[in-house]
């Protein structure tokens, strides 16, 4: 896909490489502590919770609510504007959240509260979690 925005990279390494590349099977995975369930994101070497060092990668559902939303206008690298930042929450637990885009809408018709699934984009071995709305049922 040559249509592709411009992403800034990560660099993959073992504490990261999980997130960024379970995409390539279509998972969103957080780490989550293996003794008390708490997932940790962004990733933690120790639970906040319970304080163990027991912690692994799981896949989450991948549904989600968008909890916060900011419309961006300026143009940083040249790429297309205006486009969606979301902060999107989980129900796996209540406060697990991450910020990504929303695509698949225009924009201003993100809000909070709408019912959002985890998609990807990939840029080499690097797979984005960006977000869709879900289609309303009926």
């Amino acid at each position: 896909m040559a249509d592709l925005p411009f992403r800034v990279l990560p660099r993959l390494d073992d504490e990261n490489r999980f997130f960024w590349t379970a995409g390539e099977r279509g998972e969103l995975r957080f780490l989550r502590c293996q003794a008390c369930g708490y997932y940790l994101h962004p990733p933690l070497p120790r639970c906040p919770e319970c304080g163990s060092r027991e912690v692994a990668p799981e896949a989450v559902s991948g549904l989600g609510e968008v909890y916060s939303v900011t419309v961006n206008h300026h143009s940083w690298d040249g790429g297309r504007e205006p486009y969606a930042i979301a902060i999107v929450g989980f129900p796996e637990q209540a406060d697990l959240r991450m910020t990504s885009n929303v695509i698949g809408c225009p924009p201003e018709q993100v809000c909070i509260g709408m019912a959002v699934q985890v998609t990807f984009e990939a840029h080499d071995d690097v797979f984005f979690p960006l977000f869709t709305p879900v289609a309303a049922s009926g």
